[in-house]
Protein backbone atom coordinates (compact mmCIF):
# COMPACT_ATOMS: atom_id res chain seq x y z
CA UNK A 1 0.00 0.00 0.00
CA UNK A 2 1.66 3.19 -1.31
CA UNK A 3 1.39 6.57 0.58
CA UNK A 4 2.30 9.78 -1.57
CA UNK A 5 2.83 13.25 0.36
CA UNK A 6 3.68 16.19 -1.61
CA UNK A 7 5.62 19.05 0.10
CA UNK A 8 6.45 22.57 -1.53
CA UNK A 9 9.95 23.48 0.03
CA UNK A 10 11.10 27.36 -1.63
CA UNK A 11 9.14 26.49 -4.84
CA UNK A 12 10.36 23.23 -5.47
CA UNK A 13 8.16 20.43 -5.38
CA UNK A 14 9.43 17.46 -3.61
CA UNK A 15 7.81 13.80 -3.74
CA UNK A 16 7.71 11.86 -0.94
CA UNK A 17 6.85 7.95 -0.98
CA UNK A 18 6.51 5.56 1.62
CA UNK A 19 5.24 2.05 1.90
CA UNK A 20 2.97 1.21 5.00
CA UNK A 21 3.75 -2.43 4.92
CA UNK A 22 2.02 -4.92 6.96
CA UNK A 23 3.87 -8.12 7.68
CA UNK A 24 1.30 -9.97 9.50
CA UNK A 25 -0.35 -12.86 7.50
CA UNK A 26 -2.90 -13.93 10.16
CA UNK A 27 -6.22 -11.62 11.06
CA UNK A 28 -6.54 -9.62 14.10
CA UNK A 29 -10.41 -9.47 16.00
CA UNK A 30 -11.16 -7.94 19.32
CA UNK A 31 -13.83 -6.37 20.67
CA UNK A 32 -17.22 -7.98 22.65
CA UNK A 33 -17.21 -10.96 25.56
CA UNK A 34 -20.48 -11.33 24.22
CA UNK A 35 -19.15 -12.24 20.60
CA UNK A 36 -16.39 -13.72 21.55
CA UNK A 37 -17.71 -17.32 21.40
CA UNK A 38 -19.56 -16.69 17.77
CA UNK A 39 -16.39 -15.15 16.21
CA UNK A 40 -14.01 -18.15 17.82
CA UNK A 41 -16.34 -20.44 16.49
CA UNK A 42 -16.22 -18.75 12.50
CA UNK A 43 -12.35 -18.51 13.47
CA UNK A 44 -12.22 -22.18 14.31
CA UNK A 45 -14.28 -23.35 11.16
CA UNK A 46 -12.54 -20.51 9.24
CA UNK A 47 -9.04 -21.98 9.90
CA UNK A 48 -10.45 -25.61 8.95
CA UNK A 49 -11.93 -24.77 5.69
CA UNK A 50 -9.65 -22.22 4.13
CA UNK A 51 -5.91 -22.21 3.61
CA UNK A 52 -5.48 -19.45 6.07
CA UNK A 53 -4.17 -19.34 9.18
CA UNK A 54 -6.86 -19.59 11.95
CA UNK A 55 -7.79 -15.64 13.08
CA UNK A 56 -6.62 -14.42 16.55
CA UNK A 57 -9.95 -13.51 18.77
CA UNK A 58 -9.20 -11.78 21.87
CA UNK A 59 -11.91 -10.17 24.33
CA UNK A 60 -11.33 -6.73 25.35
CA UNK A 61 -14.59 -5.21 25.70
CA UNK A 62 -17.19 -3.33 22.95
CA UNK A 63 -15.31 -0.13 23.85
CA UNK A 64 -11.88 -1.55 24.23
CA UNK A 65 -12.19 -2.75 20.88
CA UNK A 66 -13.22 0.27 19.40
CA UNK A 67 -10.99 1.99 20.45
CA UNK A 68 -8.03 -0.55 19.42
CA UNK A 69 -9.66 -0.61 15.96
CA UNK A 70 -10.18 3.06 15.41
CA UNK A 71 -6.60 4.04 16.28
CA UNK A 72 -5.41 3.91 13.11
CA UNK A 73 -4.04 1.43 10.34
CA UNK A 74 -1.26 -0.87 10.28
CA UNK A 75 0.02 -4.17 11.58
CA UNK A 76 -0.06 -3.03 15.14
CA UNK A 77 -4.08 -2.82 14.65
CA UNK A 78 -6.96 -5.18 14.49
CA UNK A 79 -8.65 -5.89 11.53
CA UNK A 80 -12.07 -6.44 12.76
CA UNK A 81 -13.57 -5.50 16.13
CA UNK A 82 -16.82 -7.09 17.52
CA UNK A 83 -19.41 -5.40 19.25
CA UNK A 84 -22.38 -6.03 21.43
CA UNK A 85 -23.69 -2.59 20.22
CA UNK A 86 -23.35 -0.26 17.69
CA UNK A 87 -20.92 2.08 16.82
CA UNK A 88 -20.98 5.35 18.87
CA UNK A 89 -20.58 8.61 16.79
CA UNK A 90 -17.70 9.90 18.22
CA UNK A 91 -16.20 6.48 17.81
CA UNK A 92 -16.99 6.55 14.23
CA UNK A 93 -15.21 10.14 13.80
CA UNK A 94 -12.41 8.61 15.75
CA UNK A 95 -11.88 6.04 13.05
CA UNK A 96 -12.58 8.64 10.02
CA UNK A 97 -9.89 10.77 11.78
CA UNK A 98 -7.32 8.24 11.78
CA UNK A 99 -8.09 7.08 8.19
CA UNK A 100 -9.91 4.00 9.08
CA UNK A 101 -12.96 3.06 6.69
CA UNK A 102 -15.53 0.16 9.23
CA UNK A 103 -17.98 -1.91 7.45
CA UNK A 104 -20.40 -3.00 9.66
CA UNK A 105 -21.63 -6.28 9.41
CA UNK A 106 -24.77 -7.23 11.99
CA UNK A 107 -24.79 -10.93 12.49
CA UNK A 108 -28.03 -10.98 14.85
CA UNK A 109 -29.82 -10.53 18.43
CA UNK A 110 -29.00 -11.36 22.00
CA UNK A 111 -30.62 -10.76 25.03
CA UNK A 112 -29.06 -9.21 28.16
CA UNK A 113 -30.09 -11.24 31.23
CA UNK A 114 -29.98 -11.34 34.88
CA UNK A 115 -29.00 -15.03 35.91
CA UNK A 116 -28.35 -16.78 39.13
CA UNK A 117 -27.27 -19.64 40.37
CA UNK A 118 -29.27 -22.85 39.91
CA UNK A 119 -30.27 -23.32 43.30
CA UNK A 120 -30.01 -19.23 43.79
CA UNK A 121 -32.29 -16.53 44.39
CA UNK A 122 -35.73 -16.51 42.68
CA UNK A 123 -36.38 -13.23 40.41
CA UNK A 124 -39.24 -12.10 38.59
CA UNK A 125 -38.85 -8.49 37.61
CA UNK A 126 -39.86 -5.58 35.70
CA UNK A 127 -37.94 -3.28 33.84
CA UNK A 128 -38.96 -0.37 36.69
CA UNK A 129 -37.72 -2.68 39.07
CA UNK A 130 -34.21 -2.90 37.75
CA UNK A 131 -34.16 0.90 38.01
CA UNK A 132 -35.10 1.11 41.06
CA UNK A 133 -32.66 -1.86 42.11
CA UNK A 134 -29.78 -0.75 40.69
CA UNK A 135 -29.61 3.11 39.89
CA UNK A 136 -27.74 5.91 41.15
CA UNK A 137 -30.67 7.93 42.02
CA UNK A 138 -34.44 7.33 41.69
CA UNK A 139 -37.10 9.54 42.61
CA UNK A 140 -38.49 9.84 46.40
CA UNK A 141 -41.53 11.90 47.27
CA UNK A 142 -40.90 13.89 44.28
CA UNK A 143 -36.99 14.58 44.69
CA UNK A 144 -33.65 12.56 43.15
CA UNK A 145 -32.12 11.33 45.91
CA UNK A 146 -29.19 8.55 46.40
CA UNK A 147 -30.59 4.92 46.06
CA UNK A 148 -31.91 4.02 49.51
CA UNK A 149 -32.89 0.28 48.46
CA UNK A 150 -30.64 -2.40 50.15
CA UNK A 151 -32.68 -5.30 49.36
CA UNK A 152 -34.88 -6.71 46.71
CA UNK A 153 -37.81 -6.07 48.89
CA UNK A 154 -37.66 -2.53 49.43
CA UNK A 155 -37.49 -2.13 45.84
CA UNK A 156 -41.14 -3.90 46.12
CA UNK A 157 -42.75 -6.18 48.85
CA UNK A 158 -43.59 -8.91 46.13
CA UNK A 159 -39.64 -9.61 45.26
CA UNK A 160 -37.14 -11.68 47.61
CA UNK A 161 -36.11 -10.00 51.01
CA UNK A 162 -32.62 -10.87 50.41
CA UNK A 163 -29.67 -8.13 49.23
CA UNK A 164 -29.13 -6.63 45.92
CA UNK A 165 -25.92 -7.84 44.54
CA UNK A 166 -25.73 -7.51 40.88
CA UNK A 167 -22.58 -8.57 39.52
CA UNK A 168 -21.56 -6.71 35.59
CA UNK A 169 -19.65 -5.26 33.02
CA UNK A 170 -17.54 -2.03 33.19
CA UNK A 171 -18.68 0.63 31.30
CA UNK A 172 -16.39 -0.20 28.85
CA UNK A 173 -18.78 -3.13 27.96
CA UNK A 174 -21.04 -3.31 24.88
CA UNK A 175 -23.16 -5.24 27.25
CA UNK A 176 -22.95 -2.27 29.97
CA UNK A 177 -24.45 0.19 27.54
CA UNK A 178 -26.68 -2.19 25.82
CA UNK A 179 -28.13 -2.69 29.46
CA UNK A 180 -28.22 0.71 30.28
CA UNK A 181 -29.98 1.80 27.21
CA UNK A 182 -32.47 -0.94 27.39
CA UNK A 183 -33.23 -1.95 31.09
CA UNK A 184 -32.34 1.35 33.35
CA UNK A 185 -33.81 3.70 30.81
CA UNK A 186 -36.65 2.11 29.84
CA UNK A 187 -37.50 1.30 33.70
CA UNK A 188 -36.81 5.18 34.46
CA UNK A 189 -39.45 5.97 31.56
CA UNK A 190 -41.89 4.12 33.21
CA UNK A 191 -41.88 6.24 36.15
CA UNK A 192 -44.02 9.65 35.91
CA UNK A 193 -40.95 12.36 37.64
CA UNK A 194 -38.80 10.67 34.66
CA UNK A 195 -40.97 10.73 31.80
CA UNK A 196 -41.80 14.25 32.70
CA UNK A 197 -37.51 14.72 33.31
CA UNK A 198 -37.64 12.93 29.78
CA UNK A 199 -39.45 15.60 27.75
CA UNK A 200 -38.08 18.63 29.45
CA UNK A 201 -34.65 18.11 29.12
CA UNK A 202 -33.44 15.16 27.39
CA UNK A 203 -30.18 15.02 28.04
CA UNK A 204 -30.43 15.65 32.08
CA UNK A 205 -33.01 12.31 32.02
CA UNK A 206 -30.47 10.22 29.96
CA UNK A 207 -27.62 11.04 32.62
CA UNK A 208 -29.77 9.99 35.39
CA UNK A 209 -31.42 6.83 33.91
CA UNK A 210 -27.51 5.65 32.83
CA UNK A 211 -25.99 6.41 36.07
CA UNK A 212 -25.11 2.70 37.93
CA UNK A 213 -25.06 2.92 41.65
CA UNK A 214 -21.77 2.68 43.09
CA UNK A 215 -22.32 1.52 46.44
CA UNK A 216 -21.80 -2.51 46.35
CA UNK A 217 -24.99 -3.03 45.27
CA UNK A 218 -23.66 -3.07 41.31
CA UNK A 219 -19.94 -4.69 41.52
CA UNK A 220 -17.59 -4.39 38.39
CA UNK A 221 -16.50 -8.12 37.31
CA UNK A 222 -14.79 -7.12 34.19
CA UNK A 223 -15.04 -8.30 31.01
CA UNK A 224 -14.61 -12.39 32.34
CA UNK A 225 -18.07 -14.04 32.20
CA UNK A 226 -16.70 -17.01 33.44
CA UNK A 227 -15.70 -15.57 36.24
CA UNK A 228 -19.00 -14.39 37.09
CA UNK A 229 -20.69 -17.69 36.74
CA UNK A 230 -18.27 -18.68 39.40
CA UNK A 231 -19.09 -15.81 41.99
CA UNK A 232 -23.06 -16.48 41.23
CA UNK A 233 -22.32 -19.96 42.21
CA UNK A 234 -20.50 -19.39 45.30
CA UNK A 235 -23.09 -16.82 46.22
CA UNK A 236 -26.69 -17.76 46.05
CA UNK A 237 -28.38 -14.49 46.34
CA UNK A 238 -26.04 -13.09 43.85
CA UNK A 239 -27.28 -12.13 40.60
CA UNK A 240 -24.74 -11.86 37.41
CA UNK A 241 -25.74 -9.93 34.01
CA UNK A 242 -24.52 -10.69 30.28
CA UNK A 243 -25.73 -12.15 27.38
CA UNK A 244 -28.10 -14.76 26.63
CA UNK A 245 -26.01 -16.57 24.77
CA UNK A 246 -23.70 -17.00 27.81
CA UNK A 247 -26.54 -18.39 30.03
CA UNK A 248 -28.14 -20.89 27.43
CA UNK A 249 -24.30 -22.22 27.21
CA UNK A 250 -24.00 -22.38 30.92
CA UNK A 251 -27.44 -23.43 31.15
CA UNK A 252 -26.83 -26.61 33.48
CA UNK A 253 -25.45 -24.00 36.16
CA UNK A 254 -27.40 -20.91 35.60
CA UNK A 255 -31.33 -19.80 35.55
CA UNK A 256 -32.49 -16.55 34.10
CA UNK A 257 -35.12 -14.17 35.38
CA UNK A 258 -37.91 -13.23 33.66
CA UNK A 259 -38.36 -9.76 33.02
CA UNK A 260 -41.87 -7.89 32.26
CA UNK A 261 -43.10 -11.07 32.10
CA UNK A 262 -40.98 -13.01 29.82
CA UNK A 263 -38.41 -15.69 30.35
CA UNK A 264 -34.88 -15.20 28.82
CA UNK A 265 -35.47 -17.85 25.67
CA UNK A 266 -34.54 -17.88 22.47
CA UNK A 267 -38.29 -17.46 20.79
CA UNK A 268 -39.13 -14.89 23.13
CA UNK A 269 -35.98 -13.15 22.12
CA UNK A 270 -35.98 -13.78 18.65
CA UNK A 271 -39.79 -12.20 18.25
CA UNK A 272 -39.09 -8.98 20.43
CA UNK A 273 -41.72 -9.96 23.47
CA UNK A 274 -38.13 -10.35 26.03
CA UNK A 275 -37.93 -6.70 26.41
CA UNK A 276 -33.76 -6.40 27.19
CA UNK A 277 -32.90 -7.38 23.61
CA UNK A 278 -29.80 -5.96 21.33
CA UNK A 279 -28.22 -6.63 17.76
CA UNK A 280 -24.88 -8.09 17.48
CA UNK A 281 -22.06 -6.70 15.25
CA UNK A 282 -18.44 -6.71 13.92
CA UNK A 283 -16.86 -4.01 11.97
CA UNK A 284 -13.97 -4.61 9.18
CA UNK A 285 -11.11 -2.44 8.38
CA UNK A 286 -11.95 -1.74 4.67
CA UNK A 287 -7.94 -0.50 4.57
CA UNK A 288 -6.65 -3.81 5.47
CA UNK A 289 -8.47 -5.95 3.12
CA UNK A 290 -5.89 -7.57 0.49
CA UNK A 291 -3.22 -6.88 2.58
CA UNK A 292 -3.82 -8.81 5.47
CA UNK A 293 -4.44 -12.26 3.69
CA UNK A 294 -8.39 -13.92 4.41
CA UNK A 295 -10.33 -10.97 5.80
CA UNK A 296 -13.16 -11.29 2.41
CA UNK A 297 -13.33 -14.82 2.86
CA UNK A 298 -13.82 -14.77 6.72
CA UNK A 299 -16.48 -11.74 6.28
CA UNK A 300 -18.01 -14.80 3.78
CA UNK A 301 -17.66 -17.55 5.99
CA UNK A 302 -19.32 -15.88 8.88
CA UNK A 303 -22.45 -14.27 6.74
CA UNK A 304 -22.81 -17.84 5.05
CA UNK A 305 -26.32 -19.67 5.70
CA UNK A 306 -24.59 -22.26 7.22
CA UNK A 307 -22.83 -20.32 9.81
CA UNK A 308 -25.33 -17.62 10.94
CA UNK A 309 -28.68 -18.93 9.59
CA UNK A 310 -31.49 -20.10 11.08
CA UNK A 311 -29.70 -23.74 11.21
CA UNK A 312 -26.33 -22.70 11.29
CA UNK A 313 -23.70 -23.48 13.93
CA UNK A 314 -23.82 -20.28 15.66
CA UNK A 315 -27.44 -21.01 16.24
CA UNK A 316 -26.31 -24.15 18.16
CA UNK A 317 -24.01 -21.37 20.49
CA UNK A 318 -27.02 -19.44 20.86
CA UNK A 319 -26.64 -16.49 18.45
CA UNK A 320 -30.79 -15.65 17.47
CA UNK A 321 -30.47 -14.91 14.05
CA UNK A 322 -31.66 -11.75 11.77
CA UNK A 323 -34.55 -12.62 9.48
CA UNK A 324 -33.84 -14.03 6.28
CA UNK A 325 -34.64 -11.02 4.30
CA UNK A 326 -32.38 -9.21 6.38
CA UNK A 327 -29.68 -11.57 6.54
CA UNK A 328 -29.61 -11.58 2.22
CA UNK A 329 -29.05 -7.62 2.69
CA UNK A 330 -26.28 -7.39 5.16
CA UNK A 331 -24.53 -9.88 3.59
CA UNK A 332 -24.65 -8.55 0.17
CA UNK A 333 -23.43 -5.34 1.86
CA UNK A 334 -20.87 -6.99 3.93
CA UNK A 335 -19.47 -8.70 0.92
CA UNK A 336 -19.14 -5.44 -1.12
CA UNK A 337 -17.22 -4.18 1.57
CA UNK A 338 -20.18 -1.01 1.62
CA UNK A 339 -18.43 1.45 3.97
CA UNK A 340 -20.74 2.50 6.89
CA UNK A 341 -22.17 5.65 6.65
CA UNK A 342 -22.96 7.79 9.24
Amino acid sequence: MKLSKVALIAGVIIIASTTLSMARDQIQIVGSSTVFPFSTSVAEQFGQKTPFKTPVVESTGSGGGMKLFCAGVGEATPDVTNSSRRIKEKEFQKCVENGVTPVEVKIGFDGIVLASAKDGIELAVTPEQIFLALAKEIPVNGELVANPNKTWADVDPSLPNVKIEVMGPPPTSGTRDAFAELALEGGAKKIQMLADMKSADKKAFKKVAHAVREDGAYIEVGENDNLIVQKLEANPNAVGIFGFSFLDQNSDKLKGATVGGAAPEFDAIADGEYPISRSLYFYVKKEHVGVVPGIEEFVAEFTAEGTWGDDGYLAEKGLIPLTEELRRAVSESARSLTPLAM
